[in-house]
């Protein structure tokens, strides 16, 4: 388990290079996304590179109605990179709902440097974005792709496939034996259940 004040602290800086999940044998990862059961869009990952020094890409379409009316849109865009097993860099572009976040992030000898429309922080160097595919990551702090925040949050790992995380964030992500991101069920602001399904 992370403590909170080991995530603020970044106790974690001085580690080395993860081992990174093992690459679909695709190079793609694609999810349908469901609210309360009902499918509202999709995830799609594709993978590029050296497997230790992968540029994974993301995108991300949802779209909530009420009855044929749209209510909510979602979209994102990610393009991640990492380097010898470490986190390198991320850019992100989100629309949700019509507001507009844009995150650049890279680490550095000194922390990972993460901008917004918001202004600049310097996390600790161990940060990682918690793109849920690599569940690596969840050994050190994590931090938001969307908004650019340091995550305040707990992980735990059930069971030899499973990562659960508590918080800020109430999601649970599931992997295969050999690593590969396969499933994912969280709670919503809104009181809703969000379900990712392997396409």
């Amino acid at each position: 388990m992370i403590d909170r004040r080991l995530l603020l602290a970044g106790g974690l800086a001085a580690l080395p290079g993860l081992t990174l999940a093992a690459t679909p044998p695709s190079r793609r990862l694609a999810f349908h996304v469901l609210r309360n059961g009902a499918r509202i869009g999709e995830h799609l990952m594709s993978f590029a590179g050296d497997p230790a020094s992968p540029t994974v890409t993301t995108d991300v379409r949802m779209a909530v109605k009420l009855g044929p009316v749209p209510v909510f849109r979602y979209r994102h865009h990610a393009v991640e990179r990492w380097t010898g097993g470490r986190f390198a860099s991320l850019e992100t572009t989100t629309d949700s709902n019509g507001k507009a976040e844009r995150v650049s992030a890279r680490r550095t000898d000194t922390g990972v440097v993460i901008e917004t429309a918001k202004g600049r922080i310097t996390g600790p160097a161990g940060a990682r974005p918690f793109t849920h595919w690599n569940p690596e990551v969840f050994t050190g702090p994590l931090f938001n792709p969307q908004e650019g925040k340091l995550l305040k949050v707990t992980t735990r790992k059930v069971g030899a496939t499973q990562w659960s995380v508590r918080g800020e964030a109430e999601i649970d992500d599931w992997y295969d034996e050999v690593g590969v991101w396969t499933a994912l069920k969280g709670k919503l602001k809104d009181g809703s259940t969000l379900e990712y399904r392997r396409a």
